[in-house]
């Protein structure tokens, strides 16, 4: 990890900067265009950082004052355990970001946010093109072997 960055919740005053990072993410994900995401998607998101009533949460990436990553994750109940499971939802870094611990940070952001809510277990899925990615994430955690499915409705 760089020694000028710095893994933080995400303020009300990052908006402006997360904003690019979030619209990265979807592009990424073919979420552009046509297929983007709607703005009230994006709206309510950003809001249920700032709700405490909310389970879904922010940290970003900071060098220089500038953000380079972001990453959102979320606490649910499950039948499996008695404290919240956090699954780690979105996690983007810049593309100059790639490759420079960046990503590893703020993953190792969310593993200390569970922590510290006593949460056992922290998932995420990611798409199984995304094989420059699953280099970092087999080493940071263990791929759980089950397959996703959904149906949209």
């Amino acid at each position: 990890m760089p020694a000028d960055l710095i893994i933080r919740p995400i303020t009300q005053s990052d908006y402006g900067q997360w904003l690019p990072l979030w619209d990265g993410y979807n592009e990424f994900y073919g979420r552009s265009g046509p297929t983007a995401l709607s703005p009230e998607i994006t709206r309510v998101t950003w809001m249920r950082f700032f709700d405490a009533y909310e389970p879904v949460h922010a940290l970003v990436a900071e060098q220089d004052g500038k953000l380079i990553g972001l990453t959102h994750y979320l606490y649910h109940r499950s039948t499996t355990a008695i404290n919240p499971t956090c699954y780690l939802q979105d996690l983007f870094t810049t593309p100059d970001a790639r490759g420079k611990g960046v990503a590893r940070a703020l993953i190792n952001g969310v593993y200390e946010q569970a922590k510290l809510v006593g949460s056992p277990r922290v998932y995420w899925q990611t798409h199984e093109t995304n094989t420059t990615a699953m280099q970092l994430y087999n080493k940071v955690a263990e791929r759980s072997g089950f397959i996703v499915y959904r149906k949209l409705l």
